[in-house]
């Protein structure tokens, strides 16, 4: 990598506005910004194309998805996080946190056991410098399973575990209150029969009594008392968000009215929404919309969820949809909101002195595609 770099002839887009420009890296970070194109000959040409801030993404449960391949198939675990680096990166997401779930509700599931060696292969690709993106780890806590507070106990204290979620997945609750969408997710999920349906939402009804109001307690006083950020999870109701914000909580996600957004905002938590809901159009869950609460002024945070290349094309949609919400203000979305949110103050933004994550897209009929990803100022895709 050569000591400095100028990055010319780009459409910057920067916290506030979008202007041509250039950068100067120097280092790992962003020496210098200027207005219009450099007449140095050693200045790469941009052609024009948006050059916006490395990505940050706060909950991705993508990992799994190469860990298992298709049911019953477990693959191994370092070539798997490898795969998922590789599309995380060429998505234009140069700091991802790898949303690891603990509480498995699928009866037929081995994410428990399955734990261990994927955050072992993230730590260990990681170290070695064989992953592009910087991961870190976002512990989603499922609160109506047994053993949720005594995995958590054990994983909490690794040193990649920035972020945690606590989230009750039981019918009737926030995501499900409408039973039937329960029974048509689950049923369709996890192949069960009616009897088998009947069975398992008794279990997780059960386990929610049981479990859920003392498991949400001890884990949020836990990562207090650590300084960990603690997300709420599909908060519905303006009692849900009262007892969030007791709790200390700082970033509301999946909220899944607007009232619950609303409720969250004035509370001073940030309110983190899907990218596929914007993309999609609306909730596959039946929930308010992300575009609504955009409109509204209520959406701060995007997180690509299942699908990493939504995170960019989200902002872009927003941006060039009829929003109070120009494209520096999308963008901020998916970069600055979710560092700040998660305590990251030295990236998420183009700005001198601060890190040369970047990505270079070039937009075909409203279609971001990634050209050039740079972490550190190293080129990685």
């Amino acid at each position: 990598m050569p000591a400095e770099q100028i990055l010319s002839n780009a459409r910057l887009v920067t916290a506030d506005r979008v202007f041509l420009g250039t950068l100067v890296l120097r280092d790992g970070v962003i020496a210098d910004i200027a207005e219009g194109p450099s007449r140095l000959p050693q200045a790469q040409d941009l052609g024009g194309d948006f050059l916006l801030p490395g990505l940050v993404e706060l909950h991705t449960d993508n990992l799994e998805k190469h860990m298992t391949p298709r049911p019953g198939v477990d693959w191994p675990s370092t070539s798997a996080v490898l795969s998922h680096d590789a599309q995380i990166i060429a998505a234009g997401i140069t700091t991802v946190f790898d949303a690891v779930s603990i509480g498995d509700v699928n009866p037929k599931g081995n994410r428990m056991q399955k734990l261990p060696a994927m955050l072992e292969a993230i730590s260990s690709a990681s170290s070695a410098g064989l992953t592009r993106a910087e991961h870190r780890l976002h512990l989603r806590c499922e609160l109506c399973h047994p053993d949720t507070l005594s995995v958590f106990r054990d994983l909490v204290q690794h040193p990649l575990v920035q972020l945690v979620s606590v989230m009750d997945h039981s019918p009737g609750q926030r995501q499900f209150v409408q039973e039937s969408k329960y029974r048509e997710y689950y049923m369709g999920k996890y192949h069960l029969t009616t009897l088998q349906m009947e069975e398992f939402i008794e279990l997780q009804m059960a386990n929610s009594r049981q479990y859920s109001t003392r498991y949400r307690a001890a884990i949020v006083e836990h990562c207090l008392d650590l300084g960990l950020a603690v997300a709420s999870h599909d908060d519905a109701t303006l009692a849900h968000v009262e007892e969030s914000a007791r709790y200390g909580m700082t970033i509301a996600e999946f909220p899944t009215t607007r009232e619950a957004a609303q409720g969250s905002r004035q509370r001073g938590m940030k309110v983190l929404m899907g990218a596929p809901n914007i993309v999609r159009g609306g909730s596959h869950s039946g929930n308010v919309a992300a575009a609504e609460l955009a409109e509204a002024g209520l959406l701060d945070i995007l997180s690509s969820d299942y699908y990493p290349a939504s995170l960019l094309q989200a902002a872009f949609l927003l941006a060039a949809q009829d929003h109070p919400c120009d494209l520096a203000q999308a963008v901020r979305m998916v970069t600055q909101a979710p560092a700040r949110a998660a305590g990251l103050n030295d990236r998420g933004e183009i700005a001198p002195g601060l890190r040369a994550d970047l990505v270079q897209a070039r937009s075909r009929d409203g279609l971001p595609v990634v050209q050039q990803v740079w972490r550190q100022a190293k080129r990685v895709f």
